[in-house]
């Protein structure tokens, strides 16, 4: 059973009016499908991050919901803090958690920065997976300067040219969005207020200065003991505890220890178990020793094995009632059709060959999944309206009054029955579209499944076709009828047009045997 969870953790330019990080949260809070597990304000920082999960739909309406109160309530123009910051909203990354792939991560970051250019005019980089050029992968690449710095340099460079939203930034600054994997905030304290030695430590323990691989670090000083402030990107590859004891063994240079460490957020399980398994040496140690680990496993294996009550489309599709019946059918192939096309379109997105037309390969991800989701409800849409003829028909027949009213309902529900598979072909049209795109400039080892995604879409053209041509035999309305048939009609020529053009175009582009 799936379960589709993602993790955002924003980080706000406020710490210092416990009232604003008050309504922040209360604004994420208040989206249904969300959980917030966590925040951290630190006041030398003037910095709030927060932690939540939630499905991908209701994650991202959160994290637009308190980028816009945000904006309303921070004013970097008065904002300081030990932290680099950009914006109000400074930085908003999304994490796969669980039934999500990278790839969704990437698109909901895209379609969220899109959102906040252009209904909140606040300039948006994409970074990390999600970013735009391989300049603006690396966060400090956009950050260096911060907010007083990107005022002045604004559309300069490359790194510095907004994704989305104005190349003027406000007193809400801009706003960096992403997706990546799990980070770990991680802070050292050391036994000195010598914020110089911490920035040679930082300088040592970062990768961009030669340190460890997917280490990130400053040296800052808050609460007036010297801080090593670190981002630890994937800690599978650079474990916790070597961080730990790099930092301990450099400040032993300077005749300082480690007072303390702290977490900003959370921190996966893997992470604390791997320093666990280190220090205490405990080889040949797997995840499933732990307790409360082995617990949730069973607990998981347990859920999935739950029956399904509602049974599979094709099992409602094969039995013997009317309904759901061959316009149904119909929706749900082009909904296959569009699932190809977006397919196609993520497996071209991200590759160099392809760079030239990602920014469009994006578009269609996003036009076929509004189609498939369509698609999707027209299975319902379709077979209710079906039922509404069939009910139409049941409706008594005793007297004139009653027959007349009969006779209209029955019109009126078989012409809305026509209109359904109608809107089903013009929408199948639109996949084949898509997917004629997808294989003339897409992935080209993927040019089969683009245009098997046309053929399936070609398939339920004809069948909702099929469907409006019988429904017109019950309509008395010629100039009804002659619409709907027209209509048809011009949708199959150009569904025709384009599965010629796909045949030409497998074999030219694709090299595929076709006479």
């Amino acid at each position: 059973m799936s379960n589709p969870l993602i993790e955002c953790i924003p980080n706000f330019s406020e710490a210092r009016r416990p009232e604003i990080v008050k309504q922040i949260i209360e604004t994420i809070s208040s989206v249904q499908g969300v959980h917030v597990l966590d925040h951290h304000s630190d006041l030398d920082h003037n910095r709030t991050v927060v932690t939540y999960v939630g499905d991908p739909k209701s994650v991202e309406e959160a994290a637009y919901l308190a980028i816009e109160l945000a904006s309303k309530l921070i004013d970097l123009d008065q904002h300081t803090g030990e932290h680099p910051r950009l914006g109000a909203t400074d930085v908003v990354p999304f994490v796969p958690i669980s039934d999500v792939t990278m790839q969704e991560c990437i698109e909901l970051a895209r379609r969220l920065g899109k959102r906040v250019g252009e209904s909140l005019n606040i300039p948006v980089f994409l970074y990390e997976e999600a970013a735009s050029i391989p300049e603006k992968q690396n966060l400090e690449n956009i950050r260096s300067g911060q907010y007083e710095k990107m005022k002045t340099d604004i559309g300069k460079t490359a790194e510095r040219t907004p994704d989305f939203g104005p190349s003027t930034v406000g007193k809400a600054g801009a706003t960096v969005i992403g997706a990546r994997q799990a980070l770990i905030a991680f802070n050292i304290y050391l036994t000195t207020n010598d914020v110089g030695i911490a920035q040679k430590i930082a300088r040592a323990v970062r990768h961009s200065s030669g340190g460890l691989r997917f280490v990130k670090g400053m040296g800052v000083l808050v609460e007036g003991r010297a801080q090593v402030s670190m981002n630890l990107t994937n800690f599978k590859k650079t474990p916790v505890a070597r961080v730990v004891e790099f930092v301990r063994r450099e400040a032993e240079r300077y005749g300082v220890g480690i007072h303390h460490s702290e977490l900003v957020g959370l921190i996966p399980q893997d992470a604390l178990s791997e320093a666990a398994q280190w220090y205490i040496q405990l080889d040949g140690f797997q995840n499933e020793q732990i307790l409360e680990q082995r617990l949730f496993q069973v607990m998981r294996e347990t859920s999935n094995k739950s029956p399904d009550p509602s049974p599979d489309f094709l099992d409602q599709l094969a039995a013997a009632t009317p309904t759901p019946g061959g316009g149904s059918a119909a929706a749900h192939t082009a909904a296959a059709g569009a699932a190809l096309v977006a397919m196609v379109a993520r497996l071209t997105t991200g590759k160099k060959k392809y760079l030239d037309v990602q920014e469009r390969m994006f578009q269609i991800i996003d036009a076929a999944e509004d189609l498939r989701s369509k698609l999707n409800n027209a299975v319902i849409v379709d077979s209710a309206a079906f039922e509404k003829v069939m009910e139409a028909f049941r409706l008594p027949k005793n007297t004139d009054d009653e027959i007349q009213l009969r006779n209209e309902a029955i019109q009126t529900t078989t012409i809305h029955a026509a209109e359904v598979p109608l809107e089903v072909a013009k929408m199948a049209l639109e996949v084949m579209k898509l997917a004629f795109e997808a294989a003339q400039n897409g992935n080209l080892n993927a040019i089969s499944d683009a245009a098997s995604g046309l053929f399936f879409a070609k398939s339920a053209l004809m069948s909702a076709s099929l469907n409006v041509r019988t429904n017109t035999l019950g309509i008395n309305d010629q100039k009804v009828n002659s619409n709907l048939l027209e209509s048809v009609q011009e949708l199959e020529n150009q569904g025709k047009s384009l599965e010629n053009m796909t045949w030409q175009l497998l074999k030219d582009r694709g090299g595929f045997p076709i006479s």
